[in-house]
């Protein structure tokens, strides 16, 4: 199964991402990028790709570990940038970084010792995927607009290893589907 460790904002959040998300939609040139649906927002902490359902035991139990020995932090959705040229456009965060970015190096040290190869590592940046692009795309525009948006702060409470099952039907457009496989709250709270 393909699995990811991440970290999901409240539903409040999502809803006012929503509607920033919306006003983007707005812009010239909208058609050219594929829009992630709601149930696609999440802070990707460390990405494991195919994990055979044997592994998947003895990596719950060290993310189990890393959410224990991680405090919950505050944390909120601001600003937006780019990866590529325009092939990634995201939202970004504020809040306790330092915090979330220990907790995505736990996550990904998790896969490690598990024996999964992980991509190289790189400093950790807090972001959360909107739209994509299989090409370059102007994307400063929606860049200029997402500066000045800020959600709700929120505590985060919880390490969510997430399943994403991608579309298999051909059809232009379909979405990956997500969904929570463990979820254990941090601070060793429960």
């Amino acid at each position: 199964m393909r699995l990811f460790a991440a970290v999901l904002p409240p539903e409040q959040v999502v809803h006012e991402l929503a509607a920033a998300v919306a006003g983007l939609k707005k812009l010239p040139g909208t058609e050219r990028l594929r829009w992630t649906n709601r149930p696609g927002w999440h802070f990707t902490l460390a990405f494991y790709g195919e994990v055979g359902e044997d592994v998947v035991p003895e990596l719950s139990a060290r993310l189990q570990r890393a959410a224990r020995h991680t405090d919950p932090f505050p944390l909120a959705l601001r600003g937006g940038g780019q990866f590529g040229r325009g092939q990634v456009l995201w939202v970004g965060a504020d809040g306790d970084l330092p915090v979330m970015r220990q907790l995505a190096g736990r996550a990904e040290a998790a896969g490690r010792k598990c024996g999964l190869a992980m991509e190289e590592h790189r400093r950790y940046l807090a972001h959360l995927t909107v739209a994509r692009s299989r090409h370059p795309v102007q994307v400063r525009p929606y860049v200029a607009a997402l500066a000045e948006f800020t959600s709700r702060s929120w505590t985060v409470a919880d390490l969510v290893l997430m399943r994403s099952n991608l579309p298999t039907s051909g059809v232009a457009g379909e979405q990956p589907r997500y969904e929570a496989v463990a979820r254990w709250q941090l601070g060793g709270v429960g």
